[in-house]
């Protein structure tokens, strides 16, 4: 590409980041974010959509239509004038009749548009879709592609998968701090890439003289390099067994080992692209995998809590729940939780609300949008790879992974564990300055400015959901920063530990709302962050002193249960256990 655009004599760049094509370029023209700019766009059935945006660019930047517009005969269009008068081209009534390409002449201006256009161009904004634009549907039929034969590849030869790394994609996210620090599934690798191979493979390699990895403090993971070589290329990545991970194949994430694109993005993983060719973009056979002698620290979260072999997971298949749906709470580590009389501390009865969360096992996939969610809307800081290397990753909510079954082909669960809101809270006995304290609505409070940060309350919780901000990871000082918090939620400073609140702002606007109107919170009218953002609606939010709300009918289910519930915490967060629907023919 490089030699190719070398030959291009006057090169100009639009990019939000100086990226590895913008040093190829004479000029680069900064590109205004998408939510700064007025376009259009379809959806897969054809239906169009005026794109408004959400604020005005920050640092004057340009989108691709002002670019454009630049080397018109009438450059001084701004974006939202361009799109007008295109759409004001395209409706006759209020019929739109779609065309590839504008018919403004020259000296026409924004102004001069159909007087019916205007009530059409609102209705447009208003309700988000142009109507009417849909493509007619059109009978097609795929055509089987040409097989080219391939060479048979050696017994022992290894595959190569090459896919869109979970959340940086292809590179186009690198810069973004919270998606590079938020653990991928199944791995919860932060910061990195790494050649994921089968334990089985990982051991076949080992006998060839390639260790696969070591623990190391805190949890982290001193991995050792492997070098791939295939088609003549090579690059080097950190190995990482994953059950589940088919044999004798080696899969490598894309979009790692920029050199350009933004002070996150440059040094991070490896380019993947490097072994990748155009007739193998997706899959191959035949890599090399050998050993460098060299080591690397992978910081993976799944090992900084560990609470294995306790239970975590209640999972039974549909059929033996359907005999017994006790069975669900019956299996290897699961204990029974003790009489909520076996306490030191009286019953509370909360005649207002009783705010409680169910989380369905049976639902979640382990995408961790909920804890992108959690730090969007808690002001939850980026803490960087080497603070992660330490344990000391700030989110509030984490996914963990468990596994069971045989390693080639196992069960897979993901348990996502926020703050369990406990009424009998380890963490508020230990407090010496009453920090942490319960309210008169059950929530498990942490009151900032009286934290000294001693850390018992964390050393005190049996589901290490505290976080401690050892540094000051925040940047109270860049403008553009302070636009980006949410305003409801304090940004914490050093010394000050910090967890899941069940988004209390979010409770007191609704509070606020409701005795406005003169009534009192019904069910729904609180979504927290987590809840608004998982795709599966595994999560569910309300008061359990509404009978007949959804938290209160799923904790009422005989799935339901409280996690790690033998230490009579009596968690307010508790947990529908999986039914696995398994189909005998296709076998588990």
């Amino acid at each position: 590409f490089a030699a190719a655009v070398d030959k291009v004599p006057f090169r100009i760049h639009l990019a939000s980041h100086a990226d590895e094509t913008s040093v190829l370029c004479h000029w680069q023209v900064p590109e205004a974010h998408f939510l700064e700019a007025w376009s259009d766009a379809r959806a897969h059935d054809g239906t169009a959509s005026i794109v408004q945006p959400l604020i005005a660019p920050l640092y004057g930047a340009k989108s691709a239509h002002e670019l454009l517009a630049a080397f018109s005969d009438r450059p001084d269009r701004s974006g939202y004038d361009i799109v007008r008068e295109y759409w004001s081209q395209q409706s006759h009534g209020s019929v739109l009749r779609p065309t590839l390409v504008p018919t403004a002449k020259a000296d026409d201006t924004a102004d001069a548009v159909p007087p019916a256009f205007e009530a059409s161009w609102r209705r447009w904004l208003h309700d988000g879709v142009i109507a009417d634009t849909a493509f007619a549907p059109r009978a097609v039929a795929a055509k089987t592609p040409a097989q080219s034969p391939v060479a048979a590849a050696a017994p022992d030869a290894l595959e190569i998968a090459f896919r869109n790394d979970p959340a940086v994609l292809d590179g186009r996210f690198g810069n973004n701090g919270w998606l590079q620090e938020l653990p991928k599934p199944i791995t919860k690798l932060t910061w990195d890439n790494a050649v994921l191979v089968s334990p089985a493979t990982a051991e076949r390699l080992k006998k060839g003289g390639v260790p696969a990895m070591q623990g190391g403090e805190h949890g982290q993971i001193i991995s050792d390099v492997v070098e791939l070589r295939y088609r003549g290329r090579s690059v080097r990545g950190a190995i990482f067994p994953v059950v589940g991970h088919p044999d004798g194949c080696v899969t490598i994430h894309l979009g790692y080992g920029r050199s350009r694109g933004g002070r996150l993005a440059v040094g991070a993983g490896f380019n993947a692209n490097a072994i990748r060719t155009s007739d193998a973009m997706s899959f191959g056979t035949g890599v090399e995998v050998v050993g460098t002698g060299q080591r690397y620290p992978l910081a993976c979260t799944q090992y900084h809590h560990l609470m294995e072999g306790r239970g975590m997971i209640h999972a039974v298949t549909r059929d033996e729940f359907v005999r017994d749906p006790k069975s669900v709470h019956e299996g290897p580590g699961i204990e029974p939780p003790p009489p909520k009389m076996l306490t030191m501390y009286p019953e509370v009865k909360y005649d207002g609300y009783k705010w409680g969360m169910a989380i369905d096992i049976n639902a979640c996939t382990g995408c961790n949008a909920c804890v992108v969610g959690c730090q969007s809307e808690n002001n939850i800081p980026v803490v960087g790879k080497e603070q992660v290397l330490r344990g000391r990753e700030m989110h509030w909510i984490r996914v963990d992974s468990y596994y069971r079954g045989p390693a080639e082909n196992p069960e897979t669960y993901f348990q996502p564990v926020p703050c369990m809101q406990c009424e009998n809270a380890p963490c508020e006995v230990v407090c010496p300055v009453g920090a942490t304290a319960h309210s008169d609505e059950g929530l498990n409070d942490m009151v900032y400015n009286r934290c000294v940060g001693t850390r018992y309350c964390s050393n005190n919780c049996p589901y290490k959901v505290r976080r401690f901000n050892f540094l000051l990871y925040q940047d109270w000082d860049t403008p553009s920063l302070k636009l980006g918090r949410n305003p409801d939620v304090t940004v914490r400073s050093r010394g000050v530990m910090e967890k899941c609140t069940y988004c209390v702002q979010r409770i007191n606007a609704a509070k606020i709302a409701t005795e406005t109107a003169d009534r009192t919170i019904q069910d729904g009218d609180i979504v927290t962050a987590c809840q608004q953002a998982c795709p599966a609606e595994a999560i569910v939010f309300g008061d359990l002193n509404d009978p007949q709300s959804r938290v209160a009918k799923l904790q009422a289910e005989v799935r339901n249960y409280p996690l790690l519930g033998e230490l009579n915490t009596r968690p307010r967060t508790t947990y529908l256990g999986a039914l696995r629907n398994v189909n005998p023919e296709l076998g588990e």
